[in-house]
């Protein structure tokens, strides 16, 4: 099984910007697609970005676009998630994803532990 390690959590104001880091030990991102979810307190998990596996297409919340941008380095086996203009209602556990093929139309197969993402007003 993949291990993915998310990094680069932490606590931000509203309106600032953080960027998300994943990598992996192990087996390689190459080939396969990656993406992001997050998870509030109290809500349920929600898809937040998705790469496909060369980064020739992507797809991203529809309420993210324009302030989340993701993106991926297979020479360095990572994949990053750039957060611009945060808000509180932001904060939630922030989880790396690897799925199950090229593409991301399937459900992922690899989760990561998460890093938390704070935003205060």
């Amino acid at each position: 099984q993949v291990q993915l390690v998310e990094s680069g959590g932490g606590l931000v104001q509203a309106g600032g910007s953080l960027r998300l880091s994943c990598t992996t030990s192990g087996r390689t991102f190459s080939g396969y697609a990656l993406g992001w979810f997050r998870q509030a307190p109290g809500k349920e998990r929600e898809f937040v970005s998705a790469m496909d596996w060369n980064g020739g297409h992507t797809n991203t919340a529809d309420s993210l676009k324009g302030r989340f941008t993701i993106s991926r380095d297979n020479a360095k086996n990572t994949v990053s998630l750039q957060m611009n203009s945060l808000n509180p209602e932001e904060t939630a556990v922030y989880y790396c994803v690897r799925y199950r093929r090229l593409y991301y139309n399937t459900e992922p197969g690899d989760w990561g532990r998460g890093t938390q993402v704070t935003v205060y007003s």
